[in-house]
């Protein structure tokens, strides 16, 4: 098109047509960050240093910057260093020299691109301008050749915009082609897993009939000797045998008797009804298990009875039933009465109760949870000399139990006694935690807030050994199954796990929480739970730094609220004066406990809402669903998981 344009257009409009103005170019970087050289750029206002000026520790700033930044603080922005007076920054003249130089190049090069698009925009408007020897044809191929040329950015523009477009659906269609293949594999995973658990259905079915028939055949064959009314009582005996079993296939086999099928009916019920309350979480952990060794172990069934035991012990309890309640505060008129600590001796036959009214109480379980009275009387009583924070009895001499206090003592007790057998007194601040070595029983381990871990032995009088923390040691607790392996939490929102043949650096700092880390717990020799005042539960693996899972719905936000944990499930309390059960393979709580407002005689006119009670210790009994806790009001509640 141009070239017989050219060749049909007169000589003079054809020069005009070759010497038609480009369009300006323009960089779009003036008065940007990137213009700013960042090697110029002041860090206390980000522009380009003006008076550079350097401090003693050799950063530079414009003058006015750091002379403002001195007058509100002593110390340098940059690093933090120590700047006495403001006679202690000096003009850093090589940086102002350089600094001069890059903005001449700046204004050079923005003179040129002004120039030239000055230039090319007042050429054009010469050539429109310039209408004397203009003709017709003329205007007629320079509207021809600009239409075209909008067809052309028009079409471009359009290409940009649908190669965009294919990108992005391409990128949607691997996107879903990549869950459309997990959705696959998911739905592969479940069917084999449901033609396993129908496989067991029918084999439990076969194996629960037969057995019926043999216990028929030995019934018949003994007719002449056993009346037949004494056989139908057998059969009802052994009705009643199968139903007290946790069975639920046997009992479904079943139809000798009725009460089998409204068990099964409301132990199914109540198991449906945690099931769909929880489904997205259960889904997800069917198929963290299944899906965990996909790649090694497509079919592998233990994969599958994995998850089907998460699956019954988390619907397995439905809710917390109250065995025995006790008071801490023996006067009504205390209106302070925390309970901090509870513990079980190694036997699980007593349990001491420790707290802010600087006594520790010594209870026998099986007295308090038979007898049928409102008022429990300890089996002994020890007065400490200041509030107690913490309590651990040994795992391996049956009456001792050491304490922490708010001075900093530890303090070694004979509990059946009541005398104390050792004081070890080398904290400079509150002590918050103590706990026994199970390995070795004369291994004693105390955190504190002078941010120290003391390790102490109960055939000597000072510590063995000690641990510098950063923070304040907020707990502090041994592996239950390894004789040098501690972990604590501290005031710097971490949980640090130490070999104790090896103090000079941590073997894994679990970082995670928002807040201080209160407590810290062994679920089993490689797990560890802990609680912070970030209102969440994390739970760890020792071996590895990042959180297995956060638990979350318990509120905690000040106080120490307790913490207990066995080989499936952990206890916490709440400051909304709850206790709340969590199990370990699921995020959310399963079950709660609401403690009762109780008022002393001098706080009985307070409003509901202006309570502040929090649950504040909890424990478990082990080998046992059985757990003690106890509030800010110092109610302390047996509570059993049914």
């Amino acid at each position: 098109m141009s070239a017989r344009g050219d060749r049909d257009r007169p000589p003079q409009a054809a020069a005009r047509r070759r010497k038609r103005p480009q369009p300006p170019i323009y960089n779009g970087v003036f008065n940007s960050y990137e213009d700013k050289n960042n090697d110029f750029v002041c860090p206390i206002c980000f522009d380009m240093i003006e008076e550079a000026h350097m401090t003693k520790c050799g950063h530079t700033f414009c003058f006015k910057c750091i002379t403002r930044s001195l007058e509100e603080s002593n110390r340098c922005p940059k690093c933090n260093f120590v700047i006495e007076k403001t006679d202690q920054i000096f003009p850093n003249f090589l940086l102002n020299e350089l600094i001069l130089k890059h903005r001449q190049r700046l204004e050079e090069k923005k003179i040129k691109l002004d120039v030239q698009s000055t230039h090319g925009l007042s050429e054009l408007q010469e050539v429109l301008q310039d209408n004397t020897s203009w003709e017709l044809e003329d205007v007629n191929l320079m509207l021809e050749v600009l239409k075209n040329k909008k067809r052309l950015l028009e079409a471009d523009s359009m290409a940009a915009q649908n190669q965009i477009l294919k990108e992005f659906l391409d990128q949607v269609k691997i996107v879903k082609q990549e869950q459309l293949d997990q959705l696959t594999r998911q739905i592969g995973l479940i069917e084999e897993d449901m033609k396993r658990v129908e496989e067991i259905i029918a084999s439990h079915k076969s194996i629960y009939s037969h057995s019926i028939s043999e216990y028929n055949s030995q019934i018949n064959s003994t007719d002449a000797v056993v009346p037949s009314t004494s056989n139908e009582q057998k059969l009802q005996s052994l009705d009643k045998q199968l139903v007290s079993k946790d069975n639920p296939q046997q009992a479904f086999n079943s139809s000798k008797s009725g009460n089998k099928q409204v068990w099964l009916n409301s132990t199914l019920a109540a198991r449906r009804k945690r099931l769909h309350q929880h489904f997205d979480d259960l889904q997800e952990c069917y198929f963290n298990i299944r899906q965990s060794h996909l790649v090694q172990n497509d079919g592998d069934p233990d994969l599958l009875a994995q998850f089907t035991d998460s699956l019954n012990k988390f619907t397995r309890f439905t809710s917390v039933r109250p065995l025995a309640t006790l008071n801490y505060a023996s006067d009504i008129y205390n209106g302070s009465s925390i309970v901090s600590s509870i513990e079980f001796d190694r036997d699980c036959e007593f349990f001491a109760i420790a707290g802010v009214t600087k006594k520790i109480k010594v209870f026998e379980y099986g007295t308090v949870i038979q007898d049928a009275v409102d008022i429990h009387y300890p089996v002994n009583e020890m007065v400490c000399n200041s509030k107690i924070s913490c309590i651990c009895w040994s795992t391996y001499h049956k009456g001792m139990l050491a304490s922490s206090d708010y001075e900093g003592t530890v303090t070694l007790w004979d509990a059946f006694n009541g005398t104390k057998t050792r004081l070890f007194q080398e904290h400079e601040k509150r002590c918050w935690s103590v706990d026994f070595n199970k390995m070795d029983p004369k291994l004693i381990a105390s955190g504190s807030d002078d941010a120290k871990v003391k390790l102490w032995s109960t055939n000597m009088e000072h510590s063995v050994t000690c641990l510098e923390a950063k923070a304040n040691v907020c707990c502090v607790k041994f592996n239950p199954t390894q004789t040098y392996l501690l972990a604590f939490g501290s005031a710097d929102h971490c949980v640090h796990y130490y070999d104790l043949r090896y103090t000079k650096q941590a073997m894994q700092v679990f970082k995670g929480h928002k807040k201080a880390v209160s407590y810290c717990k062994f679920v089993n020799s490689e797990e560890i739970v802990s609680a912070s005042t970030d209102s969440q539960l994390k739970l760890w693996t020792v071996s590895k730094p990042h959180c297995v899972r956060t638990f979350r719905g318990h509120i905690n936000e000040k106080n120490f609220v307790g913490l207990a944990a066995t080989e499936d499930y952990i206890g916490c309390g709440s400051e909304n004066n709850s206790l709340y059960v969590y199990y370990k393979g699921l995020s959310k709580q399963l079950l709660t406990f609401k403690f009762d407002t109780v008022r002393s005689v001098l706080d009985k006119d307070k409003k509901e809402e202006d309570a502040n009670e929090f649950v504040s210790a909890v424990t478990w009994r082990t080998g046992s669903n059985v757990l003690v806790a106890a509030n800010s009001q110092g109610t302390i509640k047996v509570l059993e998981l049914v």
